[in-house]
């Protein structure tokens, strides 16, 4: 009986927490809701100080977009996450504003961003230095990307006892072709392009020749982007800089202040102290500090928060892997994405468009349908594309038809190339569990896909045959847009990756620069001045509340699997990918650790 009391008053209790938890997070969502269209944002607006200092915490994961769950900006390791477009849109926004004196760029070995997301900030940061304003950054360790960024600022600081990273880039391709036969799965490829790596890891244990190849140009591209960023403000050559990386001659923090890579080794609060003296601040006073996402004083420009101007240029995101289907805000849901480019193409206070592109690609039927609406859009509008990270595949399928293309120099992009695989799971099954299967068709061939047995001669011939048709297509939609031969697409296709940078000089992009130039592009080609126009994004946010609610779970248990695996945790993802992937696919090899 005991028992039985202990065992009801515990339920009890745990049920009454969890409904306190409940009600407290729906009390909070709701509220962000009410604030969100009742209050407006000036009303939410952090009150500005004068002699401020704008605190940029990078120390996590950087997303493309902000969200509208109300959770969204929370790190439950207690840090904040970042989103790209507040990042871009605060420090142009602080240029202008005489409160803020000067950005605290706080950064950390486990920052999570691609190349491109880094040469933006990067970017901006430097813009916000010409204003006359400081930044400085600060890190207990600085991985490579993490300095790179840094390399931006006035002053880089080092804890005493911290390091920092400086040994070159590598890339690593995890290959799944003996765990595959361990367990009698086969997987059987269709593929055109020689460069056309995704399938790699099922059938071989190694990268093809070919594959090296392309690997080896794009990330020795990538390391030359960022040695001549770094040589440039740091006043030491690439030469040296290449040495140093060759001889692992930055061991710890003294040596890197010795090599000129930092100005200073401090701990944070002799930083802070640093920042005091530069606001010409009393040791005893505090620094004002304006966290990111709570900066959004004076906003002059809005995104999707009620801009009522006649004159808008519309910004799309495409973000994710490309499928059908609605998708969401971590995938590209061609159904989605095409409706907000039809949205954007029939609204006359839209004058201009442009695609932000941060996609891997994906299926090669749901490009198609996104790369029909581009083509309507471009007609009727301006339309520009601006490739972040990686816009490759399917992610290069759908940008092919803009009037412009903008990448970043460490963009990955290209990879035209399409495959098709199909796993065989049959000696899985019957000689490792023992099942066996058992068929009735109507036809020959009416079971053609299943993953129960092996495809046959005519049925690989068959498949093989729809692969081609999808890259004829594929390289005939590239020649269009970029008014180049097929020929011309095709020797520069197979599948093959190239950094922006060198995507330029092949024609597969057209300038090299960020999301904002784009923008700027894109309203000059609709005749419109700087101060004529509003910003607007697509595709529109859902209620936050259904947001947090229907992603609570998968969003927090891929942050575990994150913690606690690292980058590892994509290599997951792909075997995920080989279960559900249907049809042809315009996509970029499979997760490439570049660290």
């Amino acid at each position: 009986m005991k028992n039985f009391f202990t065992v009801f008053f515990s339920s009890l209790l745990g049920v009454i927490i969890s409904l306190v938890l409940v009600g407290l997070i729906f009390t909070l969502a709701v509220t962000s809701v009410l604030h969100q269209t009742i209050g407006g944002r000036d009303e939410l607006a952090q009150e500005i100080k004068k002699n401020s200092v704008l605190f940029l915490d990078l120390s996590s994961e950087v997303n493309e977009r902000s969200s509208s769950n109300p959770f969204q900006s929370l790190d439950f390791s207690g840090g904040e996450k970042q989103t790209l477009d507040v990042i871009l849109m605060n420090l142009k926004n602080a240029c202008s504003d005489s409160d803020i004196k000067g950005v605290y760029l706080k950064l950390g070995g486990g920052m999570e961003a691609g190349f491109a997301t880094i040469e933006e900030i990067r970017n901006a940061l430097l813009d916000f230095r010409k204003t006359g304003k400081f930044v400085v950054a600060y890190a207990e360790q600085y991985s490579q990307k993490a300095y790179y960024l840094a390399t931006c600022s006035d002053k880089i600081f080092l804890n005493p006892q911290g390091g920092m990273d400086w040994k070159g880039l590598s890339a690593q391709i995890m290959f799944f072709k003996n765990a595959l036969e361990k367990m009698d799965v086969e997987v059987q490829v269709f593929r055109h392009g020689k460069f056309k790596s995704a399938v790699e890891p099922f059938f071989l244990d190694k990268m093809s020749a070919s594959n090296r190849e392309q690997t080896e140009v794009f990330l020795n591209s990538i390391w030359k982007t960022m040695i001549s960023g770094v040589s440039k403000s740091r006043g030491v050559s690439e030469e040296d800089l290449n040495l140093m990386a060759d001889r692992l001659v930055v061991r710890n923090a003294q040596d890197a202040l010795n090599k000129k890579l930092v100005d200073d080794l401090k701990y944070e609060d002799e930083v802070q102290l640093f920042i005091k003296q530069k606001l010409s601040l009393n040791e005893s006073d505090k620094i004002s500090i304006v966290k990111m996402v709570k900066y959004k004083k004076a906003m002059k420009r809005k995104f999707n928060e009620g801009e009522e101007s006649d004159a808008k240029v519309a910004i799309i995101y495409a973000v994710g892997e490309i499928e059908s289907g609605q998708g969401d805000d971590n995938t590209i849901g061609s159904d989605r994405i095409a409706k907000a480019i039809c949205d954007a193409r029939l609204d006359s206070t839209i004058k201009a468009i442009v695609l932000r592109v941060n996609s891997p690609g994906g299926s090669a039927l749901a490009s198609d349908i996104m790369w029909r609406e581009v083509t309507l859009a471009r007609k009727a509008k301006p339309f520009v594309v601006s490739m972040g990270d990686v816009a490759a595949s399917g992610g290069y399928y759908i940008s092919c038809a803009a009037d412009y293309i903008f990448a970043h120099p460490n963009t990955i992009t290209g990879s035209i190339g399409v495959f098709g695989i199909m796993p065989n799971a049959q000696r899985l099954l019957s000689q490792k569990l023992g099942i066996t299967i058992d068929t009735v068709n109507t036809n020959k061939h009416s079971d053609l896909g299943t993953m129960f047995r092996p495809v046959s001669a005519e049925e690989s011939e068959y498949m093989q045959h729809g692969v081609e048709d999808v890259y004829q297509v594929f390289i005939s939609r590239v020649a269009d847009g970029r008014k180049i031969t097929t020929a011309d697409v095709d020797s520069v296709g197979q599948g093959r990756v190239w950094s922006g940078s060198d995507a330029v000089g092949i024609k597969l992009v057209d300038e090299l620069g960020g999301l904002e130039k784009a923008i700027s592009f894109a309203a000059s080609k609709a005749g419109l001045k700087s101060d004529e126009y509003g910003l607007v994004a697509f595709p529109k946010k859902v209620n936050p509340i259904e947001k947090f609610l229907s992603n609570a779970g998968s969003d927090l248990e891929s942050k575990l699997l994150r913690e606690k695996i690292g980058g590892q945790a994509k290599m997951l993802q792909a075997l995920q990918y080989l279960i559900r992937v249907k049809g042809v696919q315009a996509r970029l090899p499979f997760e490439t650790l570049i660290y």
